[in-house]
């Protein structure tokens, strides 16, 4: 499945509730959000069918999200079914972890292939205080489970946020040291909440200056070089595009890591340099509603559609998907949605 621009469309995040045990500030409001009537969203029977559509079309890689995905009942029956689809070949999950604890080993057993899981601090009262009332201890419970369970290539997503987890970047970046998991720093985009922070934005090239002993990986093929010398964030800018390409441990990060460490850092800058170009993604929210883009307006209704009124209609849609967001320092998402209610 290809768009209008030439890009190979072959990746589905799919949400599966717009709820979450949390309220994470730059992704939730203070009061949470209200339950939606049972009709509103997807059932597991309708979610399988949506990305079965998606899969005989050439999607290969679905990941989960929410909203918290281990809210969601039947989550997993869900997995399960998803991961006998004729076709797929990665099946994954994106994660607050708090859950974790429990559902890891039938999540194995189900059929998942890989995990990310959010870590934004690794301070208990800013956790709680981050998060709305999270517990990091459950957390990291659920980090040792995910291993004990036989995951690997374990992802950890953290926030970079000014004034909130700054002096925290070595220390983070300092768990890929002894474990072989990428700690995944993310620029702050303005959508939803993370809109009305703008003093928090902070760029992903300052995770180098807190981690000197950092390397660029190389890509084997790419001809990229180490990038220590001059303007960071320009180095950046001018090699992010190839790594972008390659869905290795970073997916669209740009990878570092430095001698003896089992593990790597990973830098995802949406905001200082984007990766449109190489997007090969589309979204299904958990009512039913395809986007495009994360930051689009557009939405397309699937609900009610099966068999080749369902596969045409997503065809037909891709090719109009954008070339790329208008995300800047003044111009914030377009999307008609917050983060919870499309899917990290």
């Amino acid at each position: 499945m290809t768009d209008g621009f030439g890009r190979t469309i072959d990746y589905l995040r799919l949400s599966v509730t717009d709820l979450c045990n949390l309220r994470c500030v730059y992704c939730m409001p203070p009061e949470g959000v209200c339950k939606r009537d049972h009709g509103e969203i997807c059932s597991l029977e309708e979610l399988t069918e949506l990305a079965a559509a998606c899969v005989t079309l050439g999607v290969k890689k679905i990941r989960l999200t929410g909203g918290e995905p281990l809210v969601r009942r039947g989550i997993l029956d869900l997995v399960k079914g998803l991961s006998a689809l004729p076709g797929l070949e990665e099946l994954t999950m994106t994660t607050n972890g708090t859950l974790l604890a429990d559902y890891a080993a039938p999540l194995r057993a189900a059929g998942l292939n890989r995990l990310n899981v959010s870590l934004d601090t690794l301070r208990p009262d800013r956790c709680r205080a981050l998060t709305r009332g999270g517990e990091l201890e459950r957390v990291f419970a659920g980090l040792e489970a995910a291993e004990a369970a036989g995951f690997r290539d374990i992802r950890l997503n953290a926030v970079l946020l000014k004034g909130v987890n700054e002096d925290e970047l070595g220390d983070l970046a300092r768990l890929a040291k002894d474990r072989p998991w990428t700690v995944r720093f993310i620029e702050l985009m303005p959508i939803g909440p993370g809109a009305a922070m703008p003093d928090a934005f902070l760029p992903a090239g300052r995770v180098l200056e807190a981690v000197p002993e950092l390397r660029e990986m190389q890509s084997e093929g790419s001809g990229i070089k180490d990038q220590r010398s001059g303007n960071r964030d320009q180095e950046m800018g001018e090699q992010i595009l190839r790594f972008a390409r390659n869905d290795g441990a970073g997916g669209v990060a740009r990878l570092y890591t430095a001698p003896g460490w089992a593990g790597a850092v990973g830098l995802i800058t949406p905001m200082s340099c984007g990766f449109c170009e190489s997007c090969s993604r589309i979204r299904i929210t958990a009512d039913g509603k395809l986007k495009l883009c994360l930051h689009s307006a557009e939405e397309i209704p699937l609900r009610g559609l099966h068999g080749e009124a369902l596969t045409k209609t997503i065809q037909e849609a891709v090719r109009r998907k954008p070339a790329g967001h208008r995300l800047s320092d003044t111009q914030p998402s377009d999307s008609v949605r917050p983060m919870n209610e499309i899917g990290g």
